[in-house]
């Protein structure tokens, strides 16, 4: 019985001393707090993606925000972003109401990040993209590059020796 005794706190001394480096690795390897944030706002941000002949449509969903809050860009060559934030309107509201304070009874409107990022095929032209913003709607529109000619056969003259 006193090997027991004694074996039970040195084995779980022991087993503490192993997890450590476990535990260690969680922390820092844990992601971190703007990549957990972009990762929740692509999740959150709706979009349609449709092809045409001459052109891919990015349609996403951007509530409450105003043109010049909305950014639109190509990241390494081929990767459409498009990002936003829409801010809660707190203060500007109690200023218009003349009231001291505002208690919200239900708060469902979604504030914080919103950010889309789209991989673009090699035949998208990253120099031929337009965008529009229409009643909380932003449209994408990138043309496709044509497609290239087909190359004639070349002919060889056989030469007589």
């Amino acid at each position: 019985m006193d090997v027991l005794m004694v074996e039970q706190p040195l084995l779980s001394t022991l087993n503490q001393l192993l997890s450590a480096p476990d535990e260690m690795e969680k922390q820092l390897n844990a992601p971190a707090r703007c990549y957990v944030r972009d990762t929740r706002a692509m999740a959150s941000t709706p979009a349609d993606v449709k092809e045409y002949t001459s052109s891919y449509v990015f349609v996403l969903d951007m509530p409450g925000l105003k043109s010049g809050e909305i950014n639109v860009q190509i990241e390494e060559g081929n990767i459409l972003s498009i990002s936003g934030e829409r801010k809660r309107e707190e203060q500007q509201q109690q200023h218009k109401e003349k009231e001291a304070e505002v208690k919200y009874l239900r708060m469902e409107r979604r504030v914080g990040k919103l950010m889309r990022k789209f991989n673009l095929p090699k035949n998208a032209n990253v120099d031929a993209i337009s965008a529009e913003y229409r009643d909380g709607v932003l449209t994408v529109t990138v043309q496709k590059l044509p497609p290239p000619e087909p190359k004639k056969p070349k002919t060889i003259e056989i030469n007589v020796a």
